[in-house]
């Protein structure tokens, strides 16, 4: 498996264009949490047998954090950090819309839709490919490259996103 540095330079190469860098800096947080809004919209817990009180909460998006959170991990102790943040932030969220009486379904899959299109309007303008269409994995990369960016504004330590000369 590739290093964190690696997976973010191999990332970087398709994110060079500023209004790209820009969309997905705005677009990433959106799909991560109307992804996992549309997850947690696939019950698991009634299939399970759970107690009902409990089985609201076993979904796909529950069960598959630990899988996620495990992948962070294994690039990075910061990494996992970061996205169990990310996670517990959309879980408050998808609550707070659930409990709004908004159909989370309906909104999180109109929030992906819109922000896939503006994503892909955006690998538009790079002339590049979304970096997924090479290896599935930066689906989960996307997050991190977020937030390195936001490390750089806020002058925290960053891992250098260049690329190594040849």
């Amino acid at each position: 498996m590739r290093t964190r540095q690696e997976l973010l330079q191999a990332y970087q190469r398709d994110h060079q264009n500023p209004t790209n860098q820009l969309i997905h800096m705005i677009c990433v947080p959106f799909i991560v949490f109307s992804t996992l809004g549309l997850l947690w919209c696939i019950p698991v817990g009634g299939w399970l047998g759970l107690d009902p009180s409990i089985a609201e909460f076993v979904n796909v998006a529950t069960i598959g954090a630990p899988f996620a959170g495990a992948f962070y991990l294994k690039l990075s102790l910061r990494s996992a950090v970061v996205m169990t943040g990310w996670y517990a932030l959309s879980v408050l969220g998808i609550l707070a819309l659930g409990g709004s009486g908004w159909l989370l379904a309906g909104v999180s899959a109109a929030i992906w839709i819109t922000a896939w299109a503006i994503q892909f309007y955006g690998h538009e303008v790079e002339g590049a490919k979304p970096s997924f269409g090479e290896d599935v994995v930066f689906l989960l990369i996307g997050p991190l490259f977020v937030m390195e960016k936001v490390y750089r504004r806020l002058g925290m330590r960053t891992t250098p996103l260049r690329s190594p000369a040849h």
